[in-house]
């Protein structure tokens, strides 16, 4: 990373991804992934684009980002959002203790490359001073910027929402130039683009300045057909017969006026505990069992005192209703 280096085209090797490549991908990861979230992740790829995806909590957002970097075989960096959010935590710090020792040793200098400096004359200067990349602590932004492997690493900014509107400004010029200034050192400008990745809850609107810069998708809640394939996926030592009641009893719940609806994570969450502790293999949900388990669906104690006898028997006649049609 010593030396600035210039772009060389878009996303290196994802470029010419093809469709087929991509649903392949997702297929090995066994990511269920319908025609409009194919068609939007490939012009990523292909064009460059970082990636908005918006849609409820639960929806696969994060799961997108994390298949795409498992499909082919690259790094994922991740960086999570939270309030506060500060340029240190993103970016890059110095390793202040490392330069102190240095200097006082008289091993390095305190001169540094400006950051409109050529990369040679800043990575000279680094060579002889306390700013040199052995003293940098890269932060997920850099790490993606300086990575060099064959394929591009998959950077999942996550819930961005969560941030300040100062970090979003902070993101523009990562995602226009693919690069970032450091007074001291220089500028890094990746060699090979990241995949970026960026998910949003909405809980808050986010700049057009940002928008601009992205593709947009927006991950709907599953269909009952969709979040079953996706359970006999991903849990596929459970009998199809009872994912189906599992999915059934989900979407009944979602109906219901709780604090917090259970997606898709909760769905799998519930679908794998139900497979460890079944000891009667394909036999019908029964009323303890979902009881027993409410606390891998539900998470506020409000929501879970409101499944009485009465939503029980509504959710067991779901449960039976999605067997019989399985069947």
């Amino acid at each position: 990373m010593g030396d600035t280096m210039s772009g060389t085209g878009r996303n290196g090797t994802l470029a010419g991804t093809t469709e087929a490549e991509l649903r392949e991908a997702f297929a090995r990861e066994d990511y269920v992934a319908e025609d409009d979230v194919v068609t939007t992740v490939l012009l990523a790829l292909r064009l460059g684009k970082p990636l908005l995806v918006e849609g409820e909590p639960g929806s696969g957002k994060t799961e997108l980002g994390t298949t795409l970097a498992a499909g082919f075989d690259t790094e994922l960096i991740r960086l999570q959002c939270y309030e506060g959010l500060a340029a240190e935590n993103t970016l890059y710090e110095w390793n202040y203790t490392k330069q102190l020792l240095s200097v006082q040793a008289g091993e390095r200098g305190v001169a540094g490359g400006a950051g409109d400096e050529p990369a040679d004359a800043a990575a000279s200067a680094g060579e002889e001073s306390v700013f040199g990349e052995e003293y940098l602590l890269e932060r997920p932004l850099l790490r993606a910027l300086s990575s060099d492997g064959d394929v591009p690493p998959v950077l999942l900014i996550d819930e961005i929402d969560r941030a300040d509107e100062e970090f979003e400004a902070l993101l523009l010029e990562v995602l226009s130039e693919f690069q970032v200034s450091i007074p001291e050192y220089g500028t890094v400008r990746a060699d090979v683009p990241p995949v970026v990745v960026i998910t949003s809850n909405r809980t808050r609107g986010l700049s057009d300045a940002l928008k601009r810069r992205c593709l947009y998708l927006h991950v709907e809640p599953p269909s009952f057909g969709k979040e079953r394939e996706i359970v006999r996926r991903k849990v596929p030592e459970l009998d199809g017969a009872v994912a189906a009641e599992v999915c059934a009893v989900t979407r009944e719940l979602r109906d219901e006026p709780l604090l917090k609806h259970p997606g898709v994570a909760e769905t799998l969450d519930w679908a794998h505990a139900v497979a460890e502790l079944r000891h009667d293999g394909d036999g019908s949900l029964s009323a303890a069992e979902i009881e027993n388990t409410l606390g891998c669906l539900l998470k506020e104690v409000e929501d879970v005192q409101r499944v009485d006898d009465s939503l029980l028997e509504s959710l067991l006649a779901a449960a039976s209703e999605a067997r019989a049609a399985e069947g």
